[in-house]
């Protein structure tokens, strides 16, 4: 069988991103960002972020099927973000689908945001190993997920009660005085500075914790311990070491992810870690996981930077591998549901 041409849409937050893949191969991966847009105002505005992507989507469309050389009728199947997500930019993507669905007489598949970041390895590392144990991370998740078959559902083992990871980023670079969005920015900073400068709270580790939520994560209490700490020092009228900050709060939430999906793996007897989403761009997470997964006997996969961020790739690669194993694909009435649960991966 020929390997399925698939185009994904991905609108579940501020990024309009459309791609193109042949089975495990990525043809185009074309993004348009509304980040500037929202810059302004410390954080993503769904409105504006709706607004963002209508504009976006036609002309995002026309460059990712330019970049890979094909015309729109020649693709075998539509996949789309259906949740979770912003309702109203969800609902921009998905009614773009189903358009060119209908238009193009081809299959949709509405797939859930979380598989398609597990199945977006696959375009850098081929088929995913059968379990992994998947992390992921972003601004909206921090979750431990088993995956055993990334077409047919996942099982959460863990996720965060509180803030997510790429939301405590956000904050603490705001309290820093960094820009929005504050993990590459926090990332940066932290190079120049201690990890041991200020020891900061780690969520949900201590031996009571771990009994109710082993393989959960809360970054509040961190994000408010950074927020204190840094009034003490302005109220005292001392300068606020910005890279040691960073560098110490980027080690207690990097310290906490990896000591638990270590700890996941090694309970469920699993040999890989995937780790995706934003903030697996984070290059000290991707350091300490694979030091430490390593000494556990234990390997990692996590791909390049471009595509752990939202995109349309991820989007893709999950909707090829739908087709490829004979899944069903989902009707013309697909809803946009923003609290899509990860046991659905196809609505």
């Amino acid at each position: 069988m020929t390997e399925p041409l698939v185009l994904g849409i991905e609108t579940s937050c501020d990024e309009t991103g459309v791609g193109i893949v042949r089975g495990n191969t990525l043809l185009a991966d074309a993004v348009a960002s509304s980040v500037e847009e929202h810059a302004r105002f410390g954080g993503v505005v769904p409105e504006v972020a709706s607004r963002a992507h209508l504009e976006a989507m036609v002309p995002t469309i026309e460059r990712a099927c330019g970049t890979a050389g094909i015309r729109l009728q020649d693709v075998d199947a539509i996949a789309v973000t259906s949740g979770p997500g912003l309702a109203g930019a969800l609902l921009v993507g998905v009614a773009s689908a189903k358009a060119l669905a209908l238009g193009l007489g081809k299959p949709l598949y509405g797939v859930n945001h979380l598989a398609a970041h597990v199945a977006v390895d696959q375009l850098e590392h081929g088929p995913l190993p059968e379990p992994c144990l998947a992390m992921l991370v972003s601004g909206g998740h921090s979750s431990l997920l088993r995956v055993e078959d990334v077409t047919l559902g996942v099982e959460p083992l863990g996720a965060t009660i509180d803030d997510a990871a790429g939301e405590a980023f956000d904050k603490v670079a705001r309290l820093l005085g960094l820009p929005f969005p504050g993990g590459p920015h926090i990332d940066r900073a932290a190079q120049s500075g201690s990890s041991v400068y200020v020891d900061f709270p780690r969520g949900l580790t201590s031996r009571r914790d771990l009994e109710r939520h082993r393989f959960d994560f809360s970054f509040s209490g961190l994000k408010t311990s950074v927020a204190r700490w840094v009034e003490a020092r302005e109220r005292a009228g001392e300068p606020v070491p910005v890279a040691d900050v960073a560098a110490s709060f980027q080690e207690a939430v990097c310290d906490v992810l990896v000591r638990k999906a270590v700890d996941a793996a090694s309970d469920q007897g699993i040999d890989d870690i995937l780790i995706g989403g934003g903030v697996a761009a984070n290059t000290r997470l991707r350091a300490m996981a694979t030091e430490r997964a390593a000494a556990a006997g234990i390997r990692v996969r996590v791909p390049r930077p471009g595509l752990c961020t939202d995109n349309g790739a991820m989007v893709a690669a999950l909707g090829a591998e739908l087709v490829a194993r004979g899944r069903d694909a989902s009707s013309l009435d697909l809803p946009a549901d923003s609290s899509q649960p990860i046991t659905t991966v196809v609505a």
